[in-house]
């Protein structure tokens, strides 16, 4: 997979605009009714990094991110401000903020993921991309440590213990995550003068699969 594993200046991203889309095939049938499907099992998210400019200096500091990832060409970490932790936004992680499993007495990697829920229904999306130094695992009651009771592969989002939990014993976590991303363009086009006027330049930045 063609993905460096470095973030999009968090400064830069603060003043994006962008979220969560579907893809759903609608077929409207003689009756009026319609019949709905998707062919996607997860949402995927799209930002526009322009937005985020503020001065000159932010317009070079991307040129010079967008060079080093040869535009499309590599995926990178993104900060999505509006959904990057395992706990609502004004809140701090804890090691409860998500189950991710529970202990069979054999299994010892997990993947974190997050559930959002809403009227009776949720949705469970897988997180791959998790910042360093903010992951917290629960068994139970207790808080297991890392380096000593599980070790976290940043990359790919699992959590592995060096024993396998108990069976029945509930697996929690919490932490901050990225996003993976690549640039949805292979140009970028600035004006310094329209720039300064207050035209920000069209960035489109993809979700990808990792």
């Amino acid at each position: 997979m063609n993905f460096h594993e470095v973030r999009f200046p968090a400064s830069l991203s603060f003043g994006s605009v962008g979220g969560p889309e579907r893809r759903t095939d609608i077929v409207t049938l003689s009756n009026g009714f319609e019949e709905r499907n998707t062919p996607w099992a997860h949402s995927r998210r799209r930002y526009d990094a322009g937005l985020g400019m503020r001065s000159l200096d932010d317009i070079e500091t991307l040129i010079a991110f967008f060079e080093a990832r040869q535009g499309q060409m590599f995926g990178f970490r993104w900060k999505d401000w509006s959904d990057y932790k395992s706990c609502v936004a004004t809140a701090e992680v804890d090691k409860g903020d998500q189950v991710i499993g529970q202990g069979d007495g054999t299994t010892t990697a997990f993947q974190l993921v997050k559930t959002y829920a809403s009227g009776g229904v949720s949705y469970v999306r897988p997180i791959v991309k998790l910042a360093l130094g903010t992951v917290k695992v629960g068994l139970e009651q207790d808080e297991a440590r890392e380096g000593v009771d599980f070790d976290v592969d940043l990359s790919r989002g699992l959590i592995q213990f060096a024993v396998p939990p108990s069976e029945g014993v509930e697996i929690t976590a919490g932490f901050e995550f990225d996003v993976p991303v690549r640039f949805d363009t292979d140009k970028i086009q600035v004006s310094v003068a329209s720039f300064q006027a207050g035209d920000v330049p069209n960035v489109p930045v993809v979700e990808v699969r990792v």
